[in-house]
């Protein structure tokens, strides 16, 4: 019986095809799966060399850019031979493999994007700056060259369109499926890619701005508000004084100082007439108080009523509003060294925020003398600038740091520059909700009348309930966490000064902080629910197509009161955000973040 044949000749024919296909199926994994590990491997290499010489390149960048020229053509060697090994159809079928695939395919979209950063952003732009340094932009007597960047406006916005789209393409990859060590590599890409495309975009807005903003065609007057975070604001603290700066072909000066209380002084009516959705929240205070200015947390609307309130109490128009704070003058002095006060007080990056937010009260109790303290320190600074005191480079990073953290805002009175900065920190916008962030805005004013917000810690958390599902319809929820501690003494009442408690002139018992907050929620979210632990009551309303919340709570010595606020919306939003007022405390970031995939609460601490 052994020749008997118990299959038909044609199905022992295709048994043998189908051993064979199976075989070779077996074959064609088993090389693939060879060629993928051997390229990755090469290919993760190449990226590790980038990596190695990415942070030397970035210091060259940042102190002169034409000397980076070469160290960034090298790191654009390597990014182009690991976006060549990570191509091509062997590992494009391989990136659609279950598990394995998502993990090929995020590889690959981090090697394309880098190579494209570099290839089209960085080594084009650093081309261009050969004969550019950071350098020009150092005063010299009191002068900028008003073109000092202008040969870098246009490579810089050209390089600002595929930086954009090399950290969208990161940002977007789908981190789910991701194994624990690829994931954390992508979120450290998601971080790389992202600062690199702001900062591409901030060097192309600055190009454009610059050459106008230093007055290249005729004389432009600027008012800086210098922020007082020790009474807050929401986007900072009141708006404590103001000075004229002056730039004329690119010479600079600084007029006199005007207090607010000056500027306030007999004005019974708002200066302009606010729409009601701002007065249904704020009242009229932000037109009839020139310290309430920056009380409506979005600058676009501030920088104008600055600009009106100014010219109504002084005559003198502005072409621009320009807003920072203490910390940010700390910042400067990190790169100018320390200055000397006509008193002789040494004013330096160490003791710049106690002393002009709290030490200046303990020393003098006369508010025209706070006031005269205030001009002539803020006053030495930009003189050491003007000077040309520091490095540049040692500036352009205290800036940038002021402007990351919605320290350092500005508003321009010519639409189109408005236009270029409309969209960046520095404008100083309303949060926006988009398909990947939820955005909360969390701004805090002082009800005290008084300097108690230099006692009181906001720390804040977000969470999310859960990460997106495949059904997008289902909703979730995001939970924004506040508590607010008093750090001020027991004995705060009798210990601190009078003008720092507000002596019970609005109110409020001395030594005690009464905050009042306002809560922005995200567009597309709805209210889930509010409270406090001390049982505060929310007022609702709505700004922008915005809904607000708004609460007010007194905060004694050493005590900690919660406020939680719960929202729920279908939203593929895998991240969370949410913008608070900058305090006094440059630890505290006013930048806060959660992402829904590690179920991370992203603490302020």
């Amino acid at each position: 019986m052994s020749g008997t044949q118990f299959l038909p000749p044609r199905m022992l024919v295709a048994g043998r095809v189908l051993a064979w296909v199976l075989a070779g199926g077996l074959l064609l994994g088993f090389l693939m799966t060879v060629w993928v590990a051997v390229t990755g491997t090469l290919a993760f290499q190449h990226l590790s060399k980038v990596q190695s010489g990415a942070a030397d390149t970035v210091d060259a960048v940042t102190a002169d850019p034409a000397s980076a020229v070469a160290q960034l053509e090298t790191l654009a060697d390597e990014t182009s031979a690991a976006r060549s090994l990570t191509s091509g159809p062997i590992w494009g079928l391989a990136s659609v493999m279950p598990w394995v695939g998502p993990q090929l395919a995020a590889f690959h979209t981090v090697t394309v994007s880098a190579d494209e950063l570099l290839a089209q952003s960085f080594v084009p732009l650093a081309r261009a700056a050969e004969g550019v340094s950071v350098e020009n932009l150092r005063p010299t007597g009191g002068r900028l060259d008003p073109t000092a960047l202008s040969g870098l406006a246009e490579p810089a916005r050209t390089a600002a369109d595929p930086a954009r789209d090399a950290a969208d393409a990161v940002r977007n990859i789908d981190r789910t499926p991701l194994v624990g060590v690829l994931s954390r590599a992508v979120d450290q890409a998601d971080e790389v890619f992202t600062n690199s495309a702001t900062f591409i975009d901030a060097l192309s807005r600055t190009a454009q701005l610059l050459p106008d903003m230093l007055g290249q065609d005729g004389e432009r007057r600027y008012l800086v508000l210098v922020q007082n975070n020790a009474e807050w604001r929401s986007l900072g603290g009141i708006s404590g004084s103001a000075i004229v700066l002056t730039t004329d072909r690119g010479a600079v000066s600084l007029g006199g100082t005007e207090s607010a209380t000056n500027l306030s002084r007999d004005t019974r009516q708002p200066v302009v007439n606010l729409p009601t959705e701002i007065t249904d929240i704020y009242g009229t205070r932000p037109a009839r108080y020139f310290h309430n200015l920056t009380e409506i947390p979005d600058f676009s609307i501030d920088g104008p009523l600055a600009k009106e309130f100014f010219a109504k109490k002084t005559g003198v128009s502005v072409d621009g509003v320009i807003a920072i704070d203490p910390v940010v003058l700390s910042y400067i002095l990190s790169a100018t060294g320390p200055v000397t006060l006509p008193d002789g007080e040494k004013l330096s990056s160490d003791n710049a925020v106690d002393l002009l937010m709290n030490g200046v009260y303990e020393r003098y109790p006369d508010p025209a003398q706070q006031d005269a303290f205030f001009a002539a320190s803020t006053g030495a600074v930009f003189q050491a600038l003007l000077e040309g005191r520091g490095s540049a480079s040692g500036f352009v990073s205290a800036l940038s740091r002021a402007g990351n953290e919605h320290r350092l805002l500005m508003w321009s009175a010519e639409a189109d520059e408005q236009a270029v900065l409309a969209g960046t920190t520095i404008a100083g916008p309303l949060p926006s909700t988009d398909e990947r962030t939820a955005r909360f805005g969390l701004y805090l004013n002082d009800g005290t009348g008084s300097k108690m917000s230099y006692y009181v810690a906001p720390q804040t958390s977000l969470a999310w309930s859960s990460c997106p599902s495949n059904e997008a319809s289902l909703p979730r929820q995001l939970t924004l966490h506040l508590d607010l501690t008093s750090t001020a003494p027991a004995d705060a009442a009798t210990s601190l000064p009078t003008y720092i408690t507000g002596n019970a002139a609005y109110g409020t018992a001395p030594g005690t902080a009464k905050v009042v907050g306002n809560v922005y929620l995200p567009e597309g979210f709805d209210l889930v629910s509010a409270q406090t632990t001390n049982g505060a009551s929310f007022a609702r309303a709505t700004f922008d197509g915005r809904t607000v919340l708004t609460f007010g709570v007194d905060v004694t010595p050493q005590q900690t009161i919660g406020v939680d606020v719960v929202v729920q919306g279908a939203s593929p939003a895998t991240e969370a955000e949410a913008f608070v007022t900058p305090t006094a405390d440059a630890a505290l970031d006013p930048v806060v973040r959660a992402s829904c995939q590690s179920r991370a609460v992203a603490t302020l601490e």
